[in-house]
């Protein structure tokens, strides 16, 4: 297992995510909204950040109501507001780098925010661009295991489909895609009969690092801190979140 994605590291705080269901569904609109407005058109068959956006959305559950009242939104139906993208970089336990995606409308408090988490967890808030080059944006596309075709079959698929590569996480499949292919790739799966669990753009670390349990636990702590900004949408380290690791994590 290769542990990199966004999904191998995220799975087993699911439960703790579903148990603030409302903060992340809040989330989850936010970049609906801005993903709309940003591409200048409601209709995801037009705007490739919204398709991603809602594909997103709906593979943690957000209501279809809630996902039109976010698309609305951005187009002067309800209370609007204007959101700010920011990326926050630092280093957690270990010098294990943290990359922190915010859309805000409120800069201070948003700074303050993750000011406060990273000094809680013992970590240091560094510049722009001082751990961005430690990562790479892509498109993930998650397959359930039970209902995929065989790897070298479903291989075969992806390739076919534009994907650029198939990793095995546990349960799961994770395909790779070009970040302005992950919708494309998504649609063509699914039009070849293989069911697709989520789709998302995300950012992986070019190079993981090896961690132990300690320094783990110290890494997702901070990253627990920065989570709970409403402001705050993704957050990714360059941590090599390995079974094993996972495991000690879940433990917790």
């Amino acid at each position: 297992m290769s542990g990199h994605s966004k999904w191998a590291t995220t799975k087993h705080r699911k439960a703790a995510q579903d148990s603030k269901r409302s903060a992340l569904f809040s989330k989850l609109s936010r970049v609906i909204t801005v993903a709309a407005k940003t591409g200048g058109d409601p209709s995801p068959e037009n705007n490739a950040s919204l398709a991603a956006a809602i594909a997103k959305a709906k593979s943690y559950s957000l209501p279809k109501e809630k996902i039109q009242t976010a698309i609305d939104k951005a187009f002067g139906a309800g209370a609007g507001a204007n959101y700010d993208e920011i990326v926050y970089e630092g280093y957690g336990s270990g010098g294990i780098a943290i990359y922190a995606e915010a859309l805000t409308d409120n800069r201070n408090r948003t700074a303050a925010d993750v000011r406060a988490a990273f000094t809680r967890a013992g970590g240091s808030l560094g510049a722009t661009g001082s751990v961005a080059f430690q990562f790479e944006r892509n498109g993930e596309i998650v397959i359930d295991k039970s209902a995929a075709p065989d790897e070298e079959d479903l291989l075969l698929a992806v390739m076919d489909a534009g994907g650029d590569d198939l990793e095995d996480n546990d349960e799961e499949f994770v395909v790779l895609t070009d970040p302005g292919s992950v919708m494309a790739v998504k649609n063509a799966l699914e039009a070849g009969g293989i069911a697709v669990k989520g789709a998302e753009l995300t950012m992986r670390a070019k190079n993981p690092v090896a961690v132990d349990v300690v320094t783990a636990r110290k890494v997702m702590r901070l990253v627990d801190h920065l989570e709970e900004s409403d402001d705050i949408q993704d957050v990714y380290t360059n941590m090599d979140m390995t079974e094993e690791i996972a495991a000690a994590l879940d433990e917790d």
